[in-house]
């Protein structure tokens, strides 16, 4: 087995697992097969259960102590009155306790307009401190800063001003990345359109031409991460906070540069003025809706985490809470935090193999070392002469000089991750992480490297040297704290050197190992000159996960819950609806737009509807589709009453802030009982949205009952070229009869909508 094996090994304890929703059930879930590996803890979703009732808009680093610290949008946590932008602290990603508040209703930058509720805070570790943005919707974008990270914060004023900020939307979601060379960007925006500009060196303010990036249906929160020389812009679209009625979504682009174009794995370009593929993450039917605005976290394996917000669809709102200035607001959603696996396949990332928010137990994060120390207790199990020294921010840690190296006396073999903060005091010419020494004739270091300015990477075996490197920023602060991690799987290394191990690598070295490389021995520090070290250590490598979770199987097809439209004037087999204006034609449905709608009081549109099979089915039209005005849309429904429905829809939808620019998108929503109501009120969602919509797009709704919870599931794909499928999100609606096949052509007068066919299928794996 591929694991560290000598040595005093540090294993995780169990993790008692959170509270679940009080509606999910373990069977109601989607299933990923967890990664092969060694065993270790588990946790359950939601991981801020034990510390806070919510937690919006998750930001998370790894302290320079060695402890998680995680970051949220001002929100009434205790369930009763805000904080503003509440932090949290763990030792293992998993469990939390509150740390206090970034800023306080009496303690808060006087330039804040009254009444201000900061939002979204992203937190990065810049020139050895700690640098948290939030954002203040119209009133521009917020910098403190701190040298540990629960502050004391020092207010540093905007860092985008307040209106005319170059991009034509609201002023948040920002979030910060640095390049490989050194230079600083800022990303923000929402409601409809995230741009991009560089910022100064010190990551103090916006300074560049400002680059819009993505166009989207309430698209926002982007964030930003470096991988494999891409670079992949993260976001959510389709609205984050209307309780069981949130739509949320995560999905990612990727570009050849951190100012775009960013793409989507069918190649649709972010700006293109459609929905978009590229779906990392989705409501799955298991009690949880709205996942999304996320950050990446990696654990001590080098397995990547999603850090998100969901809301439990059984209890997804507060009642009336008191804000930090006295007032009072009701109907908050409940956003706790959540992590769950980012796997990366085929170049792309996506949770849990595409099974979506997890519940039950599941394998933990590893942040215990089987080899390694954050040396806060001392230096017992390293030898060599580096001191112990300490400082409040990394508490304790290792001190050097000369050329000196301290190594473990537990070793290491296999696939591996070592890693070390790392920094050069005055003089140092260079710092190095041992990833392995077997008897002093074999080793494997990894350097920052002052003298050449390169992260240098050697392998010595019997008197060889082979050598690779990459060159450092020419703004690399050396005095201050640099995580250099390394990878290795088999004879292939990958080391990467960041200020704050958050996706925004400053150098990279990948390079096969020579023969006779060593696979086991000691890791350690080293350095020429004077040094500083701490975190230092290893863990087994994570276990890739290649192969996604396969998509649902139709089976055959029912005929007599089918139509061709064959023939000509009215279609035979349906009810109709307040008297639709659909006929044959051509082998098609063809059936105008209407002025009429389905939202709440307003049931006026037309409607064509047929019986539904008993179990599970799956629906299935082409749609060809001339929309041009705003909210035109046309598609399936599968419908209770005028109250209770779902639907799927090309729909055209205007784009905020968009000079009359429209949105074609494939809409997915449904209309229900909101909970917690007395009497329950019926509402229309914040729809989620799928795949690209093109002129002809094919429309897929699956459905399941879920007897267990009394409710609809049901899930939703499209397609642009009826072969190639992209499967959304699952909407969940409490059932209080059967549903009915149905189709839709209503909103706004003007257009068309080409129905070709009407197909239902039996499904043979959901």
């Amino acid at each position: 087995m591929r694991q560290l094996v000598i040595g005093a090994l540090l294993l995780a304890s169990t993790v008692v697992p959170a509270t679940l929703p009080a509606q999910a059930s373990t069977t109601r879930a989607s299933t990923a097969q967890a990664p092969p590996g060694p065993t270790h803890a588990t946790y359950s979703n939601p991981v801020s259960g034990d510390a806070v009732q919510t937690f919006p808009d998750p930001a998370m680093i790894r302290g320079k102590d060695g402890l998680w610290y995680a970051y949220g949008t001002t929100n009434p946590i205790d369930g009763k009155n805000e904080h503003i932008l509440p932090m949290l602290k763990s030792a293992d990603m998993v469990h939390w306790t509150y740390a206090g508040d970034v800023y306080t209703g009496d303690d808060h930058p006087s330039w804040w307009p009254n009444g201000t509720r900061p939002w979204a805070p992203d937190i990065r570790y810049v020139n050895g401190a700690y640098h948290l943005t939030y954002s203040l919707s119209t009133s521009g974008v917020g910098l403190a800063t701190s040298p540990h990270p629960t502050g004391p914060w020092t207010d540093r004023g905007r860092i985008v001003p307040a209106g005319g900020s170059g991009c034509p939307t609201n002023d948040i979601d920002q979030a910060v990345y640095t390049d490989v060379n050194g230079d600083n960007y800022l990303y923000w925006g929402s409601y409809d359109t995230i741009c991009v500009a560089r910022m100064n060196a010190e990551a103090t303010a916006v300074t560049g031409e400002v680059t819009r990036i993505a166009h989207g249906r309430r698209m926002e929160g982007g964030f930003v991460v470096r991988r494999d020389g891409k670079y992949y812009l993260f976001y959510s679209d389709a609205g984050c906070c209307d309780g069981a009625f949130s739509g949320y979504t995560v999905k990612v682009g990727r570009s050849d540069s951190p100012l775009g174009p960013f793409t989507t794995p069918t190649g649709v370009n972010l700006m293109d003025l459609t929905s978009k593929d590229g779906i990392v993450l989705a409501a799955n039917g298991n009690g949880w809706v709205g996942p999304g605005h996320n950050a990446v976290q990696t654990d001590l394996s080098g397995q990547d985490w999603l850090v998100y917000h969901a809301i439990p669809s059984s209890a997804p709102e507060f009642g009336r809470v008191t804000t930090t200035w006295g007032t009072t607001i009701s109907n908050l959603a409940r956003r706790p935090l959540m992590i769950d696996r980012l796997d990366w396949i085929d170049g792309w990332p996506v949770v849990r193999a595409g099974a979506g928010p997890s519940t039950g137990e599941q394998p933990a994060p590893v942040t215990t070392w089987s080899v390694g120390s954050t040396f806060n207790d001392g230096t017992a199990g390293w030898t060599g002469p580096w001191k112990p020294a300490s400082d409040p921010d990394s508490l304790g840690y290792l001190t050097g000089k000369g050329s000196t190296s301290e190594l473990s006396d537990g070793r290491i073999q296999g696939d591996v991750r070592v890693e070390a903060d790392l920094r050069l005091r005055e003089g140092g010419a260079a710092a190095g992480l041992v990833v392995t020494r077997e008897n002093g004739s074999k080793d494997v270091t990894a350097w920052i490297d002052r003298e050449r300015g390169e992260l240098v990477v050697t392998a010595k075996v019997r008197g060889r040297t082979t050598t690779a490197s990459s060159p450092l920023p020419a703004s690399f602060g050396y005095g201050s704290w640099h995580n250099v991690a390394a990878e290795r799987r088999g004879n292939a290394l990958a080391v990467s050197v960041s200020a704050d191990r958050l996706g925004d690598p400053l150098a990279q070295v990948v390079m096969t190992l020579p023969e006779g490389a060593p696979t086991s021995g000691a890791i350690g520090v080293v350095a020429r000159g004077a040094a500083d070290a701490d975190n230092v250590g290893a863990a087994p490598l994570y276990q890739q996960v290649t192969e996604r979770v396969p998509d649902p199987v139709l089976g055959e097809r029912l005929p007599a819950y089918s139509d061709e439209f064959d023939g000509t004037g009215t279609p035979t087999g349906w009810t109709r609806v307040r008297n639709p204006s659909a006929a044959l034609s051509g082998g098609s449905l063809v059936w105008p737009t209407q002025n009429a709608e389905l939202f709440q009081g307003t049931n006026t549109a037309s409607i064509l509807l047929r019986d539904a099979p008993q179990g599970d089915f799956a629906v299935e039209t082409k749609l060809t589709f001339n929309g041009t005005k705003g909210n035109q849309q046309a598609g399936l429904l599968l419908y209770e009453n005028d109250d209770r429905w779902l639907k799927l829809t090309h729909t055209v939808l205007p784009l905020a802030n968009g000079g009359g620019a429209v949105l074609h998108q494939t809409e997915f929503g449904k209309e229900g009982p909101r909970p917690g109501t007395t009497p329950p009120t019926a509402v229309a969602n914040a729809p989620m949205f799928g795949g690209p919509a093109a002129e002809t797009t094919w429309l897929r709704l699956l459905y399941h009952y879920d007897e267990e919870n009394g409710e609809h599931d049901v899930r939703m794909a499209s397609s642009t070229d009826g072969t190639h499928w992209i499967w959304g999100g699952t909407w969940s609606l409490p059932r209080t009869g059967p549903v009915r096949i149905g189709l839709i052509s209503m909103n706004t007068a003007g257009a068309t909508a080409t129905f070709d066919y009407l197909r239902t299928y039996e499904v043979t794996s959901r």
